[in-house]
């Protein structure tokens, strides 16, 4: 018996997202809430880094997921699952921003509601370093977050789905809705002002 419920368990942590949106638009409870366990934390955390608080960024991923399941026979199984999700959720977050006329929020504003270390977290690992460049690090990852937060919206978007999530140029395009010259202009931009920003706080190329 034991085996069996084992085995079941198995084959559903096996299924591909496409397979697990089937089942779940089937009408399966538990392939519903395994396909929230699977993506609420990238979907959590692009709208946390995007509206700067914790409650509203949880209230804004439960409604992403309820519009989801509402929406699961809208899916196409030739796309990846994260894109689709990850499309909803700009669509509901920047409404949104929309209704509240947020233009940016300094990133590091928000940095204790967040449950990981900000974009410290997704900087190189170096390993066993000295305490002073460990510290640097650190700063370095703040002055980015700053850096980040000063961008417009659809900048600030572009570059958390691009360097954060790494989402390809075709899934930014499927997630935003906009066209591919777009998406590439506004990460191109938005490098060009992050250099910038982080020229004026200190932070330059090495000679």
């Amino acid at each position: 018996m034991l085996g069996a419920i084992f085995s079941r368990r198995d084959e559903k942590k096996a299924l591909t997202d496409p397979e697990l949106a089937a089942s779940a638009r089937a009408g399966s409870a538990d392939a519903f809430r395994e396909l929230v366990r699977r993506f609420e934390r990238p979907i959590y955390s692009l709208i946390f880094r995007m509206v700067q608080d914790h409650s509203t960024a949880e209230d804004l991923a439960q409604e992403v997921f309820v519009k989801a399941y509402r929406k699961l026979e809208t899916y196409d199984p030739s796309r990846k699952l994260s894109s689709w999700l990850f499309k909803i959720a700009h669509n509901t977050t920047i409404d949104h921003l929309r209704r509240g006329g947020v233009e940016t929020v300094p990133l590091e504003a928000a940095r204790d509601g967040d449950d990981g270390a900000g974009l410290s977290a997704v900087l190189p690992d170096e390993g066993v370093e000295s305490p002073a460049a460990a510290a640097e690090r650190r700063d370095l990852a703040k002055s980015l977050e700053r850096a980040i937060g000063r961008l417009r919206p659809e900048y600030r978007e572009s570059v958390l789905l691009f360097y954060l999530h790494g989402a390809s140029y075709q899934e930014i395009c499927e997630a935003t809705g906009l066209p591919l010259g777009t998406v590439k202009t506004n990460l191109h931009r938005a490098r060009k002002q992050l250099a910038q920003e982080m020229t004026s706080m200190g932070w330059g190329p090495e000679a």
